[in-house]
């Protein structure tokens, strides 16, 4: 870590929801800042205690139903928590401040879900605010009991700071309005030497209304909160030791990787892996701000470094990960209907609906696009698409779609296999030794990511196989 003679370095420590999840877990977390606090600067941002937000979500849906029995338990079960942390962790005094403010985010749960209750409705825009609510509580409480332990902190609520779109429940930041924000805001608390205690997930619209980053965020709010500092370093503190060469459901004999690139963990990421959000490393690749991977059960293990160039360039696979609920997707067109036409109709129809695909194979002479895509999101794709090629279809110009279901997509990924011959022959002969047939495959020309597509049945069989075939 470089840093300016006397200067202390600056490090964002995102903590996920099961790092927060109960007395002991808070107590463990504010004994990790206030040590990493005698060393250097500390910004933390903190997600909402394990199991809240789908507490919230749930009661949400359930109010919108007319159900009010189903929100009044939530909001017992939500005070009871949140106070238990207070109670044993809070001096007599901080319990003085932070229990009307706890109080007050009740209230504004139990007025969400009565008016939720009342319309029969849940809009976007509200359940953003109502999702949310967590993560101001925890970082209430978070502030609070370091403030307990003798440490100056202050808690913040992102809205004040992340500046997004109005895309409601998976909005995208605004970051040049964000960076200036985020420094802004938290200039006067930094130099004050107070700790600020940031909520993740959340941002606001420029009018100032909240908005959410979508599921999974805050791992990506603590990127934006480091990248906005240009901070020195940012920690994800999670529930496992690091970024796995599998995942270790599937393989025991997986081991944590020691270093991957920025390039890497994307992939990883956009395929499934859950240690990371998709879009967390995007705020912080063009300031090269190294972020890590560690686990807040167990601080002792070093973790995983995600870098802009990591010094192990051994070329070949590095990692594998899978997505085991697909469906493989295949449409064709006749001469009348080229190739170039019926895939951007096809992707402009999966944009529509805001779908990605997890891989896409063609052949330009017969017309033919095959694509797949989470099973989740199948109904939503055979509607759109049936839409979109409804009098081709009736004509005939283009053959009905066809889907393939139960498939899972196993990804071999490395930085450094390309140029490096013979791996997918390598991937291929190990699965072909083990009988696992190869639906699909996909390549592209970065050579970052080999994509296969398998049965679901098989997934197992071949994450395990290619992990043993490249002795990871």
């Amino acid at each position: 870590m470089t840093q300016s003679k006397g200067k202390k370095p600056l490090i964002v420590m995102k903590f996920g929801g099961s790092s927060v999840g109960n007395t002991e877990r808070m107590k463990c977390v504010g004994a990790l800042v206030d040590e990493h606090a005698k060393q250097a600067e500390v910004v933390v941002v903190v997600s909402a205690m394990g199991g809240v937000t789908d507490m919230l979500i749930r009661a949400a849906n359930e109010a919108s139903k007319g159900d009010r029995e189903h929100w009044k338990g939530a909001r017992q079960e939500l005070a009871r928590r949140h106070r238990a942390v207070a109670d044993q962790l809070l001096t007599p005094a901080e319990q003085a401040a932070v229990l009307p403010r706890l109080a007050e985010q009740l209230t504004n749960f139990e007025n969400l879900c009565s008016g939720f209750t009342l319309v029969r409705e849940v809009t976007p825009r509200a359940m953003d605010t109502l999702s949310s609510l967590g993560e101001v509580m925890s970082a209430t409480l978070l502030a609070a009991i370091l403030r307990s332990m003798g440490r100056a902190a202050e808690a913040i609520d992102a809205t004040q700071l992340i500046v997004t779109d109005d895309n409601f429940g998976s909005a995208s930041p605004i970051f040049e309005e964000t960076n200036a924000k985020t420094h802004q805001g938290l200039s006067a608390i930094r130099k004050k030497g107070a700790i600020p205690v940031v909520t993740g997930f959340r941002g606001a619209t420029r009018e100032g209304i909240c908005t959410t980053l979508g599921r999974g965020g805050s791992d990506y709010s603590g990127t934006i909160v480091g990248g906005a500092l240009e901070a020195d370093e940012v920690w994800i503190w999670t529930d496992v030791d690091g970024v796995m060469s599998a995942d270790p459901r599937l393989v025991p004999a997986a081991r944590i990787i020691p270093e991957i690139s920025y390039r890497e963990a994307i992939e990883l990421s956009f395929f499934g892996a859950k240690v990371l959000h998709p879009k967390t490393i995007q705020p912080v690749m063009k300031k090269k701000i190294p972020v890590w991977i560690k686990n807040s059960f167990n601080p002792t293990c070093p973790g995983t470094k995600i870098v802009a160039a990591p010094t192990d360039r051994t070329p070949g696979v590095k990692a594998i990960t899978s997505v085991s609920n697909a469906d493989l997707i295949t449409m064709s067109g006749k001469e009348s209907l080229s190739f170039p036409r019926l895939a951007t109709r096809v992707f402009n129809g999966l944009h529509l609906e805001d779908v990605s695909t997890l891989m896409a194979t063609q052949s330009s002479a017969d017309n033919v696009l095959c694509f797949a895509i989470h099973d989740a999101d199948l109904a939503r794709v055979k509607a759109r698409l049936g839409k979109t090629f409804e009098l081709e279809m009736l004509h005939e110009y283009v053959g009905r779609l066809e889907v393939m279901p139960k498939i899972a997509i196993v990804v071999a990924i490395g930085e450094n296999m390309k140029g490096t011959p013979g791996l997918a022959g390598r991937a291929f002969s190990a699965l072909g030794r083990r009988g696992i047939n190869i639906i699909a495959i996909a390549q592209g020309s970065s050579e970052l990511s080999i994509s296969f597509a398998v049965k679901s049945a098989d997934v197992k069989e071949a994450v395990k196989a290619i992990h043993e075939e490249f002795q990871l």
